[in-house]
């Protein structure tokens, strides 16, 4: 049996007009990718809409869930909420390795005329990734203190403390040309 298989989207018999297909996406769908997993007890759902047109689809992909990743400031685990929704266009042709190769706009994907099915699961992998800021800092708890470990925190401000009682004087000068 193919992996990822439900991912699959017999577009050939699907009218013409909007469709939606809707997945639960968890830890194990990734485990059919080669590449570093940054986070972990990943549940998210993914609602695609596919508008079928005659030479071409429209597919609005649609991420929501919860992912745990590290603090880039604490180094401390926590939860973080994922939404996002992304935009792919699919076009029908008769030679689709020679566009692919000639078309730099990312978000069109050429596949054969005479292709029945088409794989989602790269997309979904794609932009659930792309729903996972590259900075990934504790958000605030309710009283607006910062919600990483305090003790973290407190060292981090001692170091910089102590790095600016470090400064090299013949470094002083410069500091008159950081807001030009």
């Amino acid at each position: 049996m193919k992996p990822l298989r439900e991912f699959d989207i017999a577009f050939v018999g699907l009218k013409p007009g909007v469709h939606s297909f809707q997945y639960a996406i968890g830890d194990s769908f990734f485990d059919n990718f080669e590449g570093p997993k940054d986070f972990s007890n990943c549940e998210v759902s993914v609602n695609l809409t596919m508008d079928k047109k005659v030479n071409f689809f429209l597919l609005k992909f649609e991420i929501g869930g919860k992912a745990t990743v590290t603090c880039d400031r604490c180094g401390e685990p926590f939860e973080m909420q994922l939404w996002d929704d992304f935009n792919q266009i699919v076009k029908l042709v008769d030679n689709p390795e020679e566009l692919d190769n000639d078309e730099e706009d990312p978000d069109v994907a050429y596949i054969l005329k005479t292709e029945s099915h088409m794989n989602v699961a790269d997309w979904i992998y794609e932009f659930i990734h792309l729903s996972i800021p590259m900075q990934r800092i504790h958000p605030d708890n309710a009283e607006g203190k910062s919600g990483c470990n305090p003790k973290v925190i407190e060292m981090l401000e001692r170091m910089n403390q102590q790095a600016k009682e470090n400064d090299n004087p013949i470094w002083k000068g410069l500091d008159q040309f950081k807001d030009n």
